[in-house]
């Protein structure tokens, strides 16, 4: 599956995602990512999104343009995001704030190495958190982009991606 076999099943009020999606990776050239970066960050989304398709529609996509350490590292990040996003959303949500003294107490030895240039793991990181709605770590990833001098393009397209992905899934799980 491709992403052009995949936009086929949004229906039309997907119009405006099918759009999005041509236009996302239709341009992974000028989006100032390298390949790198924009298939792990596209792979990363898609695995913690879920869907099976859209899944096959983007490694498809990647399929030649990454090394296969990139698709390690996209999982790992999905994972790990998976488990601290939900721990450090509530965190910052939680008017109770001795929680926050409390150690996480949480493996995440991958973060450590995992794989890829620590730079574009954050990038991958911080898209899915966007995804998933976690503040503080949303916080901490971008500091971390930006003290490696990863620009607010690059940082700001993560973000598209992760918002295009998510309504693609979305517009298909409702067609």
């Amino acid at each position: 599956m491709s992403i052009a076999d995949y936009k086929q099943g949004l229906g039309d009020h997907g119009k405006d995602t099918k759009l999005n999606l041509s236009n996302l990776f239709g341009n992974v050239d000028t989006s100032g990512m390298t390949p790198t970066q924009f298939f792990g960050t596209a792979l990363s989304l898609v695995y913690s999104i879920g869907d099976a398709d859209l899944i096959a529609a983007v490694e498809a996509e990647a399929d030649g343009k990454i090394e296969e350490n990139v698709i390690g590292a996209a999982k790992l990040a999905a994972t790990l995001m998976a488990m601290n996003n939900v721990y450090y959303r509530f965190l910052h949500l939680s008017t109770d704030k001795q929680f926050s003294k409390m150690p996480a107490g949480l493996r995440m030895n991958g973060m450590a190495n995992p794989g890829v240039d620590k730079a574009d793991f954050e990038l991958y990181s911080l898209a899915v958190s966007a995804l998933n709605g976690c503040g503080m770590c949303i916080d901490s990833h971008v500091g971390v982009l930006l003290k490696h001098d990863i620009s607010a393009q690059v940082i700001q397209n993560s973000i598209k991606m992760a918002a295009v992905l998510n309504a693609a899934a979305t517009a298909r799980r409702i067609a």
